[in-house]
């Protein structure tokens, strides 16, 4: 037996059908059931954490919504930009065929923070705070949204013949059917976006003490990692070379570095709330015992 045939035995077969079904002609895949899972999970989580720290939850709504509906812009944005060379000759496609596929996640991060913070800022609300509830949520979504990706085989990845390796056999896979490859987005990104929630959750909130700088952490983890996937990813656009998502990775780690820096000069509006759960409560005023007692 070749090595190739023992990679397909010691591999993880997925044999599903992309598409789930269709509900008043409209195509339900598990990537979109995922993708809409995600956002929710999220969104209740960034809300709650929110109001953990004192924004009330009407408020985190509110920018939630608004950053909802950014991110769907930004991923499409980009996904244009990115491939610029289908759009170029007919820009009316760039919103006629987005229910056909066409938006890129990195795009949707940066729109969406970039919606949040002007409404926020319009608003003026407290922008480090909101920015700490939203980064597990954030996180949270990708994580879930990538068992869509799983699932379908989105995102071509490198050949392996490690143990965890995947093989995708259903016909209508968006995966290369029948070879053994790394699960790059569907595995890997997977993995990393639940122990970078955990860090965010259980560790950054706990410690850091600058509103902001959970969001900060969360933006440069992920920067990290996503740098490090594209080594198992075939998919990218390039530019003189690297891949798109490598350059990206780069500038919001350079971006983050300089606005944790920002937060720390300029913390902003600060809650009660959140003072009692990052600082403690103040010291309780005990009576000054040189005064005069009354009789």
């Amino acid at each position: 037996m070749d090595l190739s045939a023992v990679a397909l035995l010691l591999s993880i077969t997925i044999d599903i059908d992309p598409d789930i079904g269709k509900i008043f002609g409209l195509t339900i895949t598990w990537h979109g059931l995922f993708t809409a899972i995600g956002i929710i999970c999220g969104v209740s989580l960034s809300v709650y954490l929110a109001r953990v720290d004192g924004v009330p939850s009407d408020v985190g709504q509110e920018i939630a919504l608004v950053s909802v509906i950014s991110a769907i812009i930004g991923a499409r944005l980009f996904f244009v930009f990115e491939h610029w060379d289908r759009f170029e000759n007919d820009l009316a496609a760039i919103v006629t065929d987005i229910t056909e596929g066409g938006i890129t996640l990195y795009g949707g991060l940066i729109g969406g923070v970039l919606g949040g913070v002007i409404y926020g800022a319009i608003q003026r609300y407290p922008i480090g705070i909101c920015l700490d509830a939203a980064g597990p949520g954030m996180i949270l979504g990708q994580g879930l949204g990538r068992i869509g990706d799983l699932i379908n085989g989105e995102h071509l990845a490198t050949a392996s013949d490690l143990p965890w390796a995947f093989v995708y056999v259903h016909p209508n896979t968006l995966a290369e059917l029948g070879q053994s490859v790394h699960p790059a987005a569907g595995g890997y990104e997977l993995l990393g976006d639940f122990v970078i929630l955990a860090i965010l959750l259980f560790v950054a909130r706990r410690v850091i003490k600058v509103p902001g700088w959970t969001f900060c952490t969360y933006a440069i983890l992920y920067s990290v990692m996503r740098f490090g996937l594209s080594e198992f990813r075939i998919d990218e656009q390039t530019v003189d070379g690297i891949p798109v998502p490598q350059i990206v990775a780069a500038v919001v780690i350079g971006i983050a570095i300089i606005l944790a820096g920002v937060f720390y000069r300029y913390p902003g509006q600060l809650t009660d709330e959140w003072e009692d759960r990052v600082l403690g409560p103040p010291p309780e005023e005990t009576e000054d015992e040189s005064a005069p007692s009354s009789a």
